[in-house]
């Protein structure tokens, strides 16, 4: 079993080392993401998710929800994003691997707190 902190830990690294990705190497991104028109938007998503990333880390060993909502809410953004222009064929395909994934932290996190609620009764 999983723990909250853990968890916590685990989606924050995730979304650093992808968010840091396009920061640190362009051409390896587009090639297994598809070439990009805008890099600057791909730059400022990855900048985003590398700060949401720190946070959720570092809000691990906080006794509130802070990394849960922070962690519920970016891979939800990302997940629609990448259902809905993956499907349509607006971005590569490969995102509708990325929304499934998103989606596995949702439910990662979702029985996380399930089972928080069962153990305070």
């Amino acid at each position: 079993m999983i723990t909250r902190q853990t968890l916590a830990k685990a989606h924050g690294a995730f979304n650093v080392l992808t968010g840091a990705w396009p920061l640190v190497h362009m051409r390896s991104f587009e090639a297994v993401l598809g070439p990009k028109t805008d890099d600057w938007l791909v730059r400022t998503v990855g900048g985003l998710l590398v700060v949401n990333g720190v946070n959720q880390f570092t809000a691990a060993e906080d006794q509130n929800d802070r990394a849960r909502r922070i962690g519920i809410g970016t891979a939800g953004v990302l997940a629609g994003i990448d259902l809905v222009y993956g499907s349509r064929g607006r971005i590569s395909r490969i995102y509708l691997l990325d929304a499934a994934i998103q989606l596995g932290w949702i439910a990662l996190w979702a029985a996380s707190s399930a089972r928080t609620k069962r153990a305070e009764g």
